[in-house]
């Protein structure tokens, strides 16, 4: 099943915000896109990193799940600097147990970001 919000943003690109797989979804990568204007947001990375995080929870959201149902996340950082802000931001969103993450620098992002974030949620049937 294919997940759309307009609570994030629209895809840029051939993919889909989100696909269901029985009680998995695959969450594509988010940038810190507004959906209301798909421009960056303004800010430092702290900014960024909560405007994604936001991204991937309407994404959830829509998907019927929440953040808490993340089990991988991946962190694309344009400066592995900045890794220590992801660690704090995150804190704002999760609790433990934390989800498995993985983080990498990589040389340029979409449309100039300076992190991206994509992530695999499960959702168990009751």
């Amino acid at each position: 099943m294919i997940i759309d919000t307009d609570k994030a943003p629209q895809a840029i690109g051939t993919y889909s915000q989100a696909v269901r797989v029985g009680d998995t979804v695959y969450l594509s990568g988010q940038i810190p896109l507004v959906p209301e204007t798909m421009q960056l947001i303004q800010g430092d990375i702290q900014a960024q990193i909560r405007r994604v995080l936001d991204n991937l929870q309407a994404v959830a959201q829509a998907a019927e799940g929440s953040l808490a149902d993340l089990v991988k996340l991946n962190v694309f950082l344009t400066d592995l600097g900045d890794f220590p802000s992801v660690n704090q931001v995150m804190a704002e969103y999760f609790t433990e147990p934390y989800p498995a993450r993985a983080a990498v620098g990589v040389s340029a992002l979409p449309k100039g970001a300076a992190v991206e974030m994509d992530a695999v949620m499960v959702i168990e049937s009751e």
